[in-house]
């Protein structure tokens, strides 16, 4: 791997080095996701919402797959967003059959994925159109304190995590990493648009935890810096402040309000002062990612530096065994939650 995605990977934590260890995936059930959308289906038209379940599958073969089943290019197929593959989920997917009948979706053949439910809606599901997901994830192997463990756990839920992006994000040994470095050296041609797609996202999200590592460090991720640009918890509307006063305090306390850090494009910073100056520097340290997303057609956007877990359970219910379950807002990872709670053996 090359310095600078590798540089990218090293990621601190927030609650100090776990102290135990567990094994996830072990099988797929050991790890479930179930989708949220924050509105109802109007049970009429041109498009077929489908909830399926898919286990040992990706989200885009599933899209492909229900694309072949009606007859349709698999751009009239649509999801809110990609789901773990090496686990069981529950998603919708949308199929645009405008004055077409459906399919009998139960008669699909596949053993990877069934579609459990299906219903009519006005327009067709779009990326991020989710207000969450839900959690159950079995960690076996265990051999951290039962009592530790939890004592950890609650603090974790009381204080959230470094809303790192997920290893997922930058593809097996970080290859999309390498690939995205690659690209916008100009030393590798990437004529498809999705994986051009991929590669500007690995990038985009190395540089933005590069930000969030540094602010781990400095034991500033979860409290707000004159020119912070904070963002309302449960939505994207954010805004500046120059300085903090004590209302922007309890609210960020309350987490109501949370500092968020660069998801990086063309256009100026509009953060101020020591943040800018923060996260101009650690952007110096990746140029090749800094300049090249500034290039790419990618605006400036912000995300949060800090991730609440809701409704937050642990269990152990055997010796070795934990039981974890909570809800993350849309684009937020699990395993970032997991990773502070004891180091995962692959």
């Amino acid at each position: 791997m090359s310095t600078e995605a590798q540089q990218s990977t090293l990621l601190p934590f927030a609650h100090g080095r776990p102290a135990g260890s567990g094994r996830l995936r072990a099988v797929a059930e050991d790890f479930q996701v179930r989708e949220e959308i924050p509105f109802t289906l109007d049970g009429a038209g041109e498009h077929a919402w489908l909830w399926v379940r898919k286990r040992g599958a990706n989200t885009e073969w599933v899209a492909r797959r229900l694309a072949e089943q009606a007859g349709v290019p698999s751009g009239a197929v649509s999801y809110a967003g990609l789901k773990d593959r090496h686990a069981v989920t529950e998603q919708w997917f949308s199929v645009h059959l405008p004055g077409r009948a459906e399919p009998d979706w139960s008669a699909s053949p596949d053993p990877d994925f069934t579609v459990l439910n299906a219903t009519r809606h006005s327009r067709k599901l779009r990326r991020g159109a989710l207000s969450g997901n839900t959690f159950r994830v079995v960690i076996r192997d265990l051999d951290g304190e039962p009592a530790e463990l939890a004592a950890r756990f609650q603090r974790i839920a009381a204080t959230g995590v470094p809303n790192y992006f997920g290893e997922q994000r930058f593809g097996r040994e970080a290859g999309n990493l390498e690939r995205a470095e690659a690209m916008l050296r100009g030393a590798l041609k990437v004529r498809d648009r999705h994986q051009r797609g991929l590669y500007l996202s690995a990038a985009r999200s190395a540089l933005f935890n590069a930000v969030l590592a540094r602010r781990v460090v400095e034991g500033t991720w979860n409290r707000p810096l004159p020119g912070e640009v904070l963002m309302l918890g449960g939505s994207h509307s954010s805004f500046v402040v120059d300085e903090v006063d004590e209302t922007i305090g309890q609210r960020v306390a309350a987490f109501d309000l949370h500092p968020t850090g660069p998801l990086w494009g063309a256009g100026e910073l509009r953060s101020g002062g020591p943040v800018r100056e923060l996260e101009e520097a650690v952007a110096a340290t990746l140029p090749t990612f800094r300049d090249g997303l500034a290039t790419a057609g990618l605006d400036q956007e912000r995300r949060a530096l800090r991730l609440v877990a809701r409704d937050a359970k642990l269990e152990f219910p055997e010796p070795g065994v934990a039981v974890v379950a909570f809800k993350l807002p849309a684009g937020a990872y699990a395993t970032t939650v997991l990773r502070e709670l004891a180091r995962p053996i692959d």
